[in-house]
This record gives structure tokens, C-alpha cells and sequence, in this order.
């Protein structure tokens, strides 16, 4: 990775941070309950790499879209990937101790409350979407908030996560496996491309490039997810390793093997970089995310 994507990888993270932080200080102010607010705050401010926003704020930015133009949806973005997360913690979930080398929030908390911060991170996302400040326009806006929705249920995220619950007693082949995969973590990453596009008014070829540049880097983030799930460690990772091996989760490490999942990915980077081909140098940055998906050692 080049010291200038580092750059940006960082200052786009701190940037997200930032605005959560401030809007998280802002609800504090209008009287909601202060454990509540502190609990979503631990769920959303502990630290991550932002890899959501920063597709999304470089996908607006190929159609000169100006970074605190796109930070808006980007926030939106993060704090739907941080409800999964806080969700997928639970004792009912995987059962996560930690998460980004922190106590998970029902560990620090409790149970109950953080369910309710998981879903007042996901209703704020949407209040986030449909303010004024997120696009001038409301039909965007609007489009945005479909968008984001169909993301994140169920025929999204949610959807997947029920078929990986499922996967853990039945066996699954590899066409099943990739569907999960392309629900549960795939459709954020596709989103936050596609988003980018709505936000900068692409044309339908450009759109359908960032969508299947999207495709690609999700399928690349899980596979190198599952990659480092079985070649890592907790203190490297942050939260535990080898849980999927251990619950019979269905993954194409387990599938196909650790040196086929690896040429998958390289294979899959390579895609996702040719999706870009239309937008020439502008979409540089771009192509460094996927790299550095594939390439990240937790």
C-alpha cells in the first residue's frame, strides 16, 4: 500500500469518527437516556478501519462529489455495519467477547441494552439518509434510503446472517455459501458503491461499473475474512479467531482449502480493479481499497 492511500484510509477514518462522535453528542443533548448514548458510542467509536465509508466517499468523489458532501451518507453507512456488529456480539449471535480488541458492547453493558443501541444506531442511520444535509435533492435522498434499506435486510445483511445461522447445522455447497456471502457482507460494500453513484448523478454504465466493482470487493473482503480467521490471532484480529472451523460454519476455506481461497481472491481483486477501467486514474484510490482488502492482516 502507498503511504498516500495510507494516508487517506486514516484521515477519511478519523473524519467518520469525528462526525459520529459529534452527532452522538448532539443526541445527548436532547434528553435520550445516557446509557443508551454511552452504549453507542462504545459500539461506533471503538475504533475500525471505515473501509464502508471510505468506498462510499470515494465513489461520489469519481463524479466530483466533495468528501464532506458524501460524509453524511457515509456516517449512515458506518452506523448500519456497527448494528450488525454489536448484533452479531450477542450471547445469541456468536457470542463475542470482544470486537476491535475492546469489550463487546453486552460485555461492557449489558444484554438488553445492547440490543437497543444495535437498533437506535439502525434507525439513526436512516434519520441520517433522509435529513437535508445527507443531498439537497429528496428524490436522492429518497433513492439513497431504498437503497440502504434493501442493504441491510432481508434480502441484504440480514438475510445472510439467517442463512449463516443456518449453515452452522446443514451443509452447504460452494453457490450456497457465496450467496450468504454476498448478503451478509457483501450488499454494504456493493451499497456504499452504489451510493457514491447516486449521490455524483453517474450515468447507468458508470453505475453498473461502481455496482459490480462493489460485487467483487465484497466477495474479496470475506474471503480474505475467511482467510484470516484461520491463519490469525485474537491479538492481532481484536476478537476471537477459528470461531467458524469451531461452530461448522459453511465457508469456502473449509470448501475448498486455504491455497484455493487465495487464488480466488487474488482472482477476485483482479475483477474488481478491471470493473474500474472506465474511470481511468481518477478511481486510483479505488483500486488501492481493494487491494488493501485482500492484503490487510486483520
Amino acid at each position: 500500500m502507498s503511504d498516500d492511500f495510507l494516508q487517506c484510509l486514516q484521515s477519511t477514518a478519523e473524519r467518520v469518527s469525528a462526525r459520529l462522535d459529534d452527532l452522538l453528542r448532539q443526541r445527548a443533548k436532547d434528553a435520550r437516556p445516557p446509557r443508551l448514548i454511552e452504549a453507542m458510542r462504545h459500539g461506533v467509536l471503538n475504533g475500525g478501519k471505515r473501509i464502508r465509508p471510505l468506498l462510499l466517499i470515494e465513489s461520489a468523489a469519481l463524479f466530483g462529489v466533495a468528501k464532506k458532501d458524501a460524509l453524511q451518507a457515509a456516517c449512515a453507512l458506518e452506523c448500519v455495519h456497527c448494528y450488525s456488529l454489536i448484533h452479531d456480539d450477542l450471547p445469541s449471535m456468536d457470542d463475542d467477547d470482544l470486537r476491535r480488541g475492546l469489550p463487546t458492547v453486552h460485555r461492557a453493558f449489558d444484554e438488553a441494552t445492547a440490543i437497543m443501541a444495535g437498533d437506535a444506531l439502525l434507525t439513526l442511520a436512516f434519520e441520517l439518509t433522509a435529513d437535508e444535509a445527507c443531498h439537497y435533492d429528496p428524490a436522492i435522498r429518497s433513492e439513497l434510503v431504498v437503497l440502504l434499506a434493501k442493504a441491510s435486510g432481508g434480502a441484504g445483511m440480514i438475510g445472510g446472517q439467517i442463512l449463516d445461522i443456518a449453515a452452522e447445522s446443514k451443509t452447504i455447497d460452494e453457490a450456497q455459501i457465496r450467496l450468504l456471502q454476498s448478503m451478509k457482507t457483501g450488499a454494504l460494500i456493493r451499497f456504499a458503491c452504489e451510493a457514491g453513484a447516486v449521490l455524483g448523478g453517474a450515468n447507468d454504465t458508470q453505475r453498473r461499473a461502481l455496482i459490480s466493482y462493489g460485487e467483487k470487493t465484497g466477495l474479496a473482503f470475506q474471503l480474505a475474512d475467511d482467510l484470516l480467521d484461520v491463519t490469525s490471532d485474537a491479538g492481532v484480529m481484536g476478537k476471537a479467531t477459528g470461531k467458524d472451523q469451531e461452530r461448522g460454519k459453511g465457508t469456502l476455506v473449509g470448501l475448498v482449502g486455504i491455497e484455493r481461497v487465495r487464488e480466488l481472491l487474488s482472482q477476485t481483486v483482479d475483477e474488481a480493479i478491471g470493473a474500474l477501467e472506465i474511470f481511468g486514474l481518477e478511481a486510483d484510490v479505488s483500486r488501492e481499497i481493494a487491494r488493501f482488502v485482500a492484503e490487510r492482516t486483520h
